[in-house]
């Protein structure tokens, strides 16, 4: 059964506004959990795959430790069928010195399960564009960063 993209679309404006609050450090990145199901998973292209909602609540907080004073906005979000893709950027603190924004685009596809929650979630971005921009800005990583796992479930 296909949910309509109405309510798809709601589920993630609503996911959206607790990221937003969560960049202003209003709340901790595992409040994104409450958006998942139970045996939702979760791939992100550092940390790997995380399966059922505590893992993917966990995965939420320990891989944004650090990252404090980045944001995310994001670009657009198609819909078709259940499944939501949307384009966003990795914005990392300061400006260079013609104003632009050091930032790389991220793809998330969400799989729709009904009921405010997605079952799955699955990131793309280009690593070694986010290094490189790292390097370039000067980033370092805020207390209690945590490196992802040397060897992630793929």
């Amino acid at each position: 059964m296909t949910h309509p993209e109405a309510e798809i679309r709601a589920t993630h404006d609503r996911f959206l506004t607790t990221r937003a609050e969560i960049e202003r450090e209003e709340r901790p990145w595992a409040d994104l959990s409450a958006f998942f199901t139970e045996d939702a998973w979760y791939v992100d292209p550092a940390w790997g795959r995380v399966e059922g909602l505590s893992a993917v609540q966990e995965f939420l907080q320990a891989s944004m430790r650090g990252l404090e004073n980045w944001t995310f906005p994001t670009q657009w979000t198609l819909v078709e069928g259940d499944r939501l893709v949307s384009c966003w950027m990795n914005r990392l603190p300061g400006r260079r010195e013609d104003g632009s924004y050091y930032e790389a685009p991220g793809i998330s596809t969400f799989e729709y399960a009904g009921e405010g929650k997605f079952a799955s979630c699955y990131d793309l971005l280009n690593m070694v564009h986010i290094r490189e921009l790292i390097v370039e800005s000067g980033w370092r990583p805020g207390p209690g960063a945590v490196a992802p796992p040397r060897n992630p479930v793929r």
